[in-house]
C-alpha cells in the first residue's frame, strides 16, 4: 500500500508542472470557470461562455474550434431529443411511461432503484444522452406526483445513465472510439459486445448501492420551481371532475398521487351534491367526484395533465375551441373594465371574451363560492380557460391591467399519445440497432412529431432549452481549447514518462486518474483518443496484456461524477434539479473514488 501511495505521489508531482504560456493560461481559465460555477457567480451557460471568450481573446484557441461545439452532432442531437421529449410530454405519453415503468414506491430508496435499473439498462444499448434527455421530464413529473424533491432523483438519473453505458461496447461512443483505435493497432483483436461488462457491471452495482445508501445524507432537498412560485404566490381554488375510466377511479387519494402535490392540496371532495365530511389519504375516489384543489396557478395547471381529470366549470365546456386547444390565462381587471361591479353570470364573460372564469383571487386571498355568484372588483386576478390567442388579443386592452398565459397549461393531446410513443420507440430501435446515427434518427423523429400533430411549431421552439444548449456547446469549446493549448497531450505524455518501473496497480490507477481528469476538461471521446497511445505503451513497457489498460481507459473516459461540466448528462440535470457545483463534488467524488477502486481491482483480478 505504501508503494502504491508513493508511486501515485511521484506521478502527481511530475504531471502538474506546466511549461508554456498556453498551458498556464488554459489551466488558469479552467480553474476560474470551476470557481465561477462553484460560487454560482452566474448560470453555467454564462460562466462557460465567459471562459471560452477569455481563451479566444488570448488566442489560445481558434474561433472555428471554439465554436465547433455548437455544430457538434452531440449538441444537435440533444436539441432534437428535447423536441422529441416535448412531443411525448404534450400528448400525455410521459404519464403512461411513468405509470407503467416507475409506479408509486413509498420510500426514496425504492424510487431511486425503480428509476436507476431501467435507465442503466437502456443506456447500455441506446446511449446515455438520449436516455437522460427523455428521462428528465418524466422524473420531474414523477417526483412531483410522489411529493419528493426532484433533486433526490435527477443526479442519480444521470449517474445511472453513465454507469449503464459502461457495461457494453456500444453503451457510449467513447467505448467505440477506443475499440476502433484498438483494432487499428491490432487487427486481430476481438472484443465482444459484453466483454466490458466484466468491469462495468461491478461498477454499476457499487454505484447503485452507493446512491441508495448515501443520497439521503449527501444529496440536497431542493426544488427547482420554488423561487418562481414564491414570486407569484396567488392561490386559486379550482374544481376538477373525475371522468369514468380515469386511472384514479377506485384508488385512494394517496395512491392516486394527489396527496403530496407541491404548492397544491386537495381541499374537499363533492360526491353526488354532498361534501364528504373529511378527506384523508385513504379516501377512495369515484367517477363523477368533484375535487376542489387549492394552490398556486402554475401547479393548478398541472392538474390538467392527470388522465381523467377535467375542469368542472360549466362555462368552460361551452367554449368554441376543443379542450386540447385551450390554455390557462391569468388576467387582472382594470378599474375601467365594464365588468367591475357585476356578477360573473350577468357579465356574460364567456360571450364577450370567449373565455371562462375558473377562479378569482382578490387582495391576497382566493375568493370562495360559486363562480357565477362572485361580484367582480377592480384588481381582481382571474384564472381563465381560453384559446392561446386571448393573450395577444387582450394584452393591451383597457379591460385588463395584466394578461399572461400560464406556461404548459394546455391539456395533453391524449388521442395522439400512442403515436408519440411509437415515434419514440422507432427512434430507440433505429439507434439501438445501429441502423441510423443518433442525430439522423432524432431529426426524423422531430419531423414525425410535427407532421403528425403531436407537437406544434411553437411548442417545439419552446422545448429548445437555450441555456442548456449554450452551456453544452461552450463546454465542448473549452475542451477544444484544452486540446489545442497542449494541456491534454502534455498530461498524457507526462504520465507515460513517469510510468516506468511502477507497479501494475499504480499504473492502472494513474491511467484512470489522468483519463478522468481529462474527461472533465475535454470531451470523453477526445480524452480516450489522447490517452489511448499512452495506455498501450504503458502495457507494452510493463510487459502486460493491453486488455486491463484499455478497459480501464473506456470506463475512466466516461466516469464523470464530480462536476457538472465533465459529462453532458450531468449538465442536463443541473438546472432542473436546482443543483450547485458543490452538490456534484460532495456526492460525486466518493462515487468517483469507489468506481476507480472497483474497476482497477476487477481488471487486476481478471487479467494481471
Amino acid at each position: 500500500m505504501a508503494r502504491v501511495t508513493l508511486g501515485l505521489a511521484a506521478l502527481g508531482t511530475v504531471l502538474l508542472t506546466p511549461d508554456s504560456f498556453e498551458v498556464l493560461a488554459t489551466l488558469t481559465v479552467v480553474a476560474l470557470v470551476v470557481a465561477g460555477l462553484a460560487l454560482r457567480l452566474a448560470g453555467p451557460d454564462l460562466v462557460l461562455l465567459a471562459g471560452l471568450t477569455v481563451l479566444l481573446a488570448l488566442r489560445v484557441v481558434a474561433p472555428d474550434a471554439a465554436f465547433s461545439g455548437f455544430s457538434n452532432p452531440a449538441v444537435l442531437s440533444l436539441a432534437g431529443l428535447l423536441v422529441v421529449a416535448a412531443g411525448v410530454r404534450e400528448t400525455g405519453g410521459l404519464d403512461a411511461l411513468a405509470h407503467r415503468l416507475l409506479g408509486t414506491p413509498r420510500s426514496l430508496a425504492g424510487a431511486q432503484l425503480r428509476m436507476m435499473l431501467p435507465v442503466a439498462f437502456l443506456s447500455a444499448f441506446v446511449g446515455n444522452t438520449a436516455v437522460v434527455a427523455m428521462g428528465v421530464p418524466i422524473v420531474q413529473d414523477w417526483a412531483r406526483r410522489l411529493g419528493r424533491s426532484a433533486s433526490k432523483l435527477l443526479l442519480p438519473l444521470s449517474y445511472a445513465a453513465i454507469l449503464g453505458g459502461m457495461c457494453t461496447l456500444i453503451g457510449t461512443s467513447t467505448n467505440l472510439v477506443v475499440y476502433g483505435l484498438w483494432v487499428q493497432r491490432d487487427p486481430a483483436a476481438s472484443v465482444g459486445l459484453f466483454d466490458l461488462a466484466a468491469v462495468g457491471v461491478p461498477a454499476l452495482v457499487v454505484g447503485v448501492l452507493y446512491v441508495l445508501v448515501a443520497s439521503r445524507a449527501l444529496l440536497p432537498e431542493r426544488r427547482a420551481g420554488t423561487a418562481r412560485v414564491l414570486d407569484n404566490p396567488r392561490e386559486y381554488s379550482v374544481v376538477m371532475r373525475v371522468e369514468a375510466g380515469s386511472p384514479v377511479v377506485g384508488r385512494s387519494v394517496e395512491a392516486a398521487g394527489l396527496r403530496h402535490l407541491e404548492a397544491l392540496y386537495l381541499a374537499e371532495i363533492e360526491r353526488g351534491g354532498t361534501l364528504l365530511p373529511a378527506v384523508g389519504p385513504k379516501t377512495r375516489i369515484q367517477a363523477g367526484d368533484h375535487l376542489r384543489f387549492v394552490g398556486v396557478v402554475e401547479r393548478v395547471a398541472e392538474l390538467r395533465r392527470i388522465p381523467g381529470l377535467v375542469l368542472a366549470e360549466e362555462q368552460a365546456a361551452k367554449l368554441r375551441e376543443p379542450s386540447p386547444e385551450r390554455c390557462l390565462v391569468e388576467a387582472v381587471l382594470s378599474g375601467t373594465s365594464p365588468l367591475v361591479g357585476k356578477g360573473v353570470r350577468e357579465s356574460r364573460f364567456r360571450t364577450r371574451y370567449n373565455a371562462a372564469i375558473l377562479a378569482v383571487h382578490r387582495h391576497g386571498r382566493r375568493v370562495e363560492g360559486k363562480i357565477g355568484d362572485i361580484v367582480l372588483e377592480a384588481g381582481d386576478a382571474l384564472l381563465l380557460e381560453a384559446h392561446p390567442s386571448f393573450t395577444d388579443a387582450y394584452r393591451s386592452h383597457g379591460d385588463f391591467l395584466l394578461v399572461r398565459e400560464v406556461e404548459n397549461s394546455q391539456p395533453p393531446r391524449r388521442e395522439k399519445a400512442w403515436m408519440a410513443l411509437a415515434i419514440l420507440g422507432g427512434l430507440v430501435a433505429l439507434v439501438a440497432l445501429s441502423i441510423l446515427p443518433l442525430l439522423t434518427a432524432t431529426l426524423l423523429a422531430c419531423g414525425a412529431m410535427l407532421l403528425t400533430g403531436c407537437l406544434t411549431g411553437t411548442e417545439a421552439r419552446r422545448a429548445l432549452d437555450l441555456r442548456l444548449l449554450l452551456a453544452v456547446g461552450a463546454a465542448f469549446g473549452l475542451g477544444e481549447a484544452v486540446q489545442q493549448s497542449g494541456l491534454a497531450p502534455y498530461l498524457a505524455q507526462r504520465l507515460l514518462d513517469a510510468g516506468a518501473g511502477q507497479a501494475p496497480v499504480v499504473l492502472l490507477l494513474a491511467l484512470y486518474a489522468v483519463t478522468a481528469l481529462l474527461t472533465e476538461l475535454v470531451t470523453n471521446a477526445a480524452a480516450a483518443a489522447l490517452v489511448f497511445p499512452v495506455a498501450w505503451r504503458l502495457a507494452e513497457n510493463a510487459g502486460l496484456p493491453v486488455e486491463p489498460f484499455l478497459f480501464v481507459l473506456m470506463i475512466a473516459a466516461s466516469a464523470s461524477f464530480a462536476t457538472p461540466i465533465g459529462y453532458q448528462t450531468n449538465l442536463m440535470v443541473y438546472d432542473p434539479g436546482a443543483y450547485r457545483f458543490s452538490d456534484y463534488l460532495r456526492f460525486g467524488l466518493p462515487l468517483q473514488i469507489l468506481v476507480a477502486a472497483v474497476v482497477v481491482a476487477a481488471a487486476r483480478l481478471l487479467w494481471l
